[in-house]
């Protein structure tokens, strides 16, 4: 990112996904120092993270909260830990996990851990940091959702109805917004290299880079763009795949 950010104070939950790190990374050394705080599951690697950010960016303050994302009671928590430390000025919503689809179909239990974290603990994480900024009338939510949520695919279903979830909840929030200085952003990258996608590249596939996926995440955010695909090409590609009658579709091994 070459222009200074204009938030000082960010917020970034899933803070130790790839994409989330690179994110951190751009926004730290993008301009002057500014505060910023890691949420996530797992103390010791969001220790890890922030004292990697705190070397790469020495004037900023970095703080972490663990937290159990899954959980509604544990979200209000730790959004209250978090604004005991600051009032954000933007929040990134960053975590999820690519399930196996077969093991979903098989696995009642799979299936309702895929649809949690990757729609329900989300949209719960986006609905705490709302409430808040809605008392101080401003801020900005960017929420990472997939091209999976555009349309339903044999592949990928259950992942994609819980990022279809994300989208519509985001609509929801940009409306309930609109005219306010809240800004919510929905981030949709397409397969990106990143540990979630190894066995897609092991495979062939030609993935995104995790720091260009970064850089789309932050400009969108910083622009307060309501719908971000990253890389862009996805935004004709994914109007495509909605676009094809069902009778096409159904032909397609996708």
């Amino acid at each position: 990112m070459q222009t200074p950010s204009h938030f000082n104070t960010i917020v970034i939950v899933g803070a130790t996904s790839l994409i989330a790190q690179h994110c951190a990374r751009q926004w730290l050394q993008a301009g002057p120092a500014r505060r910023m705080v890691l949420v996530g599951r797992d103390a010791a690697r969001l220790d890890s993270v922030a004292n990697d950010l705190r070397v790469r960016a020495p004037q900023a303050t970095v703080d972490i909260v663990e937290a159990d994302l899954t959980q509604a009671a544990s979200i209000d928590a730790m959004s209250a830990e978090v604004h005991a430390l600051c009032t954000p000025d933007a929040v990134l919503i960053a975590h999820g996990d690519l399930p196996d689809q077969a093991g979903c179909q098989q696995r009642s239990a799979e299936a309702q851990a895929a649809m949690v974290v990757n729609g329900l603990s989300p949209v719960l994480c986006a609905e705490a940091f709302a409430r808040s900024m809605q008392s101080v009338g401003r801020g900005t939510i960017g929420i990472i959702g997939s091209v999976a949520g555009d349309r339903g695919r044999k592949s990928n279903y259950v992942y994609g109805a819980a990022k279809g979830l994300v989208e519509r909840y985001a609509q929801g929030l940009q409306h309930r917004f609109a005219g306010t200085g809240i800004a919510v952003v929905l981030i949709k990258p397409g397969p990106t290299d990143t540990p979630m996608t190894a066995h897609l590249k092991a495979s062939g596939a030609r993935l995104a880079s995790v720091e260009s996926v970064a850089a789309a995440t932050i400009n969108g955010m910083e622009r307060g763009r309501p719908v971000v695909y990253a890389p862009a090409k996805w935004a004709l590609i994914m109007l495509v795949i909605r676009s094809l009658p069902r009778a096409i579709f159904n032909k397609m091994d996708i």
